[in-house]
């Protein structure tokens, strides 16, 4: 009996020590993951510690800037809340494994970035750090984008093509005409502003507001519907719509309007270069021409698509269920 007591005297204080030595290093682990940042990026040119939150967001940790939250400008990479992004051969858990793979590669370098104060619509910190920008879209990482009609820079550019041509990273199995990139259901409009999904150029990083009335339930899949393009449709519609839409059409020609017109007959936008102003009106006149069936009566495909899911929804105890899977 004393053997046996002595024996499990010295299992007890044997498994003391390692939950004791386990404890320990969690600690330690613990203060070196939290003193040291994710990331070093110069911030107008002081070193700030940030965590990037996904390829094209981080949080300052140290630095004159600590707490700020920053959205980096001039690209965009996909969706990391879940496997919501999908088009041409990718699946939507092939093209999150891309959206990891973005966060990663901003966490890994060390960055210059530069702000004038500017914010987002989210109140975010508006950055430029032109060098993670380019390393992450010739990766095939992320995509050129602008929130307008102007295109992209041509550095930016120039990345896209490359990673396009050597069909690196989202590239590598189909390239849309447009990425959606966000959605907003009809009720996330608060202010009574109108709703739109956001469209990105593949070709030059301009954006389209894709301006709808849906409202999208949760974990729905929303496609941009592309159609055939028979441009020998087009001059007969283009003589119609010089016609019947001349105060909407302003001092653009008619190669102008046979761009706009293709764009149209693709994926049933106006885009440029018609007259911002006039778009919602020469939408309306065009889908009624679309309806009679002046751009053709195929049927559309799929381009790109995005699992709706709503902001309060993709993280936390109340993630989505299409988020866990």
């Amino acid at each position: 009996m004393k053997h046996s007591s002595k024996r499990s005297f010295l299992f007890r204080r044997l498994l003391a020590l390692s939950l004791a030595l386990a404890v320990g290093i969690a600690v330690v682990a613990h203060r070196q993951a939290t003193a040291e940042p994710a990331a070093k990026v110069m911030i107008n040119g002081k070193m700030a510690g940030v965590f990037f939150n996904d390829g094209d967001s981080f949080r300052v940790l140290k630095g004159p800037k600590k707490g700020a939250k920053a959205r980096l400008a001039g690209f965009n990479t996909l969706e990391s809340h879940g496997a919501v992004h999908q088009w041409g051969d990718w699946t939507f858990g092939e093209l999150y494994t891309i959206a990891k793979m973005a966060t990663l590669n901003g966490r890994k370098g060390t960055w210059s970035c530069t702000t004038d104060g500017d914010t987002d619509t989210y109140g975010r910190m508006l950055l430029h750090c032109e060098g993670l920008a380019a390393d992450q879209i010739r990766k095939g990482l992320a995509h050129a984008m602008t929130i307008d009609d102007n295109p992209s820079k041509p550095r930016y550019l120039e990345a896209q093509r490359d990673a396009i041509e050597n069909k690196r990273g989202m590239w590598a199995h189909g390239v849309p005409e447009f990425v959606l990139t966000s959605l907003h259901s009809i009720e996330e409009d608060v202010e009574g502003h109108g709703t739109y999904n956001r469209l990105v150029s593949s070709a030059d990083g301009h954006s389209i507001k894709w301006r709808h009335t849906n409202r999208y339930d949760e974990c729905e899949t929303v496609c941009l519907p592309v159609y055939a393009n028979d441009e020998a449709l087009l001059p007969a519609v283009l003589e119609k719509l010089k016609a019947e839409g001349a105060d909407l059409i302003g001092e653009m020609t008619d190669e102008q309007l046979l761009t706009m017109l293709g764009t149209y007959q693709r994926i049933r936008l106006v885009d440029r270069p018609a007259p911002e102003k006039h778009r919602v009106a020469l939408n309306a006149l065009l889908l009624g021409y679309a309806t009679q069936g002046l751009f053709g009566t195929g049927a559309s495909s799929n381009g790109s698509c995005v699992l709706h899911v709503p902001l309060e929804r993709r993280f936390g105890g109340t993630r989505a269920a299409c988020l866990k899977k």
